[in-house]
């Protein structure tokens, strides 16, 4: 009670008004959220009802989204039974990442978690694993991991084999790249991560090559010339 009220700043007493006015032209049903306006929906005037339409559908696709951020999020385990509920029978417009795997095979355990990190950033994807004999019995060790990619019921990218998948030395990052490049997820990647290795080891190829040319060069001019 000694020291004086602190004065407000003065932005801030600037910004009131705008925002008070802001709040005194916002119609009613941009404070509502869907229950509400179901409610409310008799109450609008006939030049609302197009607007709270559109709201009420913005609305709606926001609450979806975030129904979909709550539902996945993780790599979930399935078993061959729940492949059609799961996968091939998912809701519209998801993307299914789905994992055939075999846990005595390190590179599918490094698969799997590379995939867990993935769920976590993209969690409007969704991401599951299944032991492979639960799905398709006597599959080769030679094709895992296998990682089939579904939208709509349909496989839109298959990865097959440690080859095709990556490599054993596979990076998070790199798989992010290839789920975005079929079109699974929506990567900030800018490029692909493994540009810069395939770049060295093109130049590394290339200066092999030359200097066995230069090599057979030296022999040739080397050589007696015999007549």
């Amino acid at each position: 009670g000694i020291l004086p009220p602190k004065e407000k700043p003065k932005d801030e007493i600037e910004e009131m008004p705008r925002y008070l006015q802001k709040c005194v032209l916002m119609k009613p049903y941009e404070r509502m959220n869907l229950k509400e306006l179901k409610e409310a929906e008799d109450d609008f005037d006939e030049a609302d009802i197009k607007a709270v339409e559109m709201y009420r559908q913005q609305r709606l696709q926001e609450w979806k989204r975030l129904q979909r951020r709550q539902k996945y999020g993780e790599l979930r385990e399935i078993c061959g039974e729940q492949y059609v509920k799961e996968v091939t029978n998912a809701p519209e417009d998801v993307w299914v990442i789905i994992h055939l795997y075999r846990s005595s095979i390190p590179m599918c355990l490094l698969v799997n978690q590379h995939l867990g990190l993935l769920a976590q950033k993209f969690p409007e994807a969704k991401f599951v694993k299944a032991v492979v004999n639960s799905c398709i019995q006597n599959y080769h060790d030679t094709c895992l991991p296998t990682i089939f990619v579904y939208k709509n019921g349909q496989i839109k990218g298959r990865f097959i084999g440690v080859a095709e998948c990556g490599g054993i030395n596979l990076k998070v990052e790199e798989l992010e790249w290839k789920l975005a490049e079929v079109g699974a997820i929506k990567t900030d990647l800018e490029e692909n991560p493994k540009k810069d290795i395939m770049d060295m080891m093109t130049f590394s190829m290339q200066n092999i090559s030359a200097h066995k040319d230069t090599n057979t060069k030296n022999r040739d001019v080397m050589k007696p010339n015999i007549t």
